[in-house]
């Protein structure tokens, strides 16, 4: 279970890195047609703005679950406990998860609930009413990624978990 977990993580993190780079990639080019598009033919399409903004915002969440992944995020708690195999050691990681978990368990709980319990009249449901103006999709579509990178960082977090079971697993004598 462990190394699937971990195998799950990898391959999220690969994917998601890639569709980060594609995000950054449509965001740049869309922006440069608007750039190109106002200042040499002085009509700039009304779509390129929305686009460029939508991508920035996937490509924003995506990447902070690149950064948890990597640990690349801001770790508060690692100027006070050192990274070391001990008690404060746990005792930080143990901080760390429990921080992420308030953080993380309420926003998705409100992006399928709403404030009764209701199933399906969170956030998601809410945004799935209405429509991107110049886009015409719903706006579904752009904030699905909320909930998409709160699960991804959660499941990196079950994975940095089940590392460190395994390479205590590896150091007992016996096993």
């Amino acid at each position: 279970m462990r190394k699937a977990v971990i195998f799950v993580s990898d391959t999220l993190h690969a994917v998601i890195r890639r569709l980060s780079v594609a995000a950054i990639v449509v965001m740049f080019c869309t922006v440069m047609l608007q750039v190109i598009a106002r200042y040499v033919f002085s009509s700039p399409p009304v779509w390129t703005e929305d686009v460029a903004r939508y991508m920035m915002v996937w490509t924003g969440l995506l990447g902070a679950t690149l950064s948890f992944k990597t640990k690349t995020d801001a770790v508060l708690l690692a100027s006070v406990f050192p990274d070391r195999p001990n008690v404060l050691g746990y005792m930080a990681d143990a901080l760390h998860t429990l921080a992420v978990l308030v953080f993380i368990v309420p926003i998705l709980w409100y992006c399928f609930f709403d404030l009764r319990g209701q199933f399906g009249r969170g956030f998601l449901g809410r945004q799935s009413t209405l429509v991107a103006d110049t886009l015409g999709i719903s706006l579904l579509w752009i904030v699905a990624v909320v909930p998409i990178a709160m699960l991804v960082i959660l499941i990196h977090l079950c994975a940095h978990w089940a590392r460190d079971g395994l390479r205590s697993a590896e150091l007992e004598p016996g096993k």
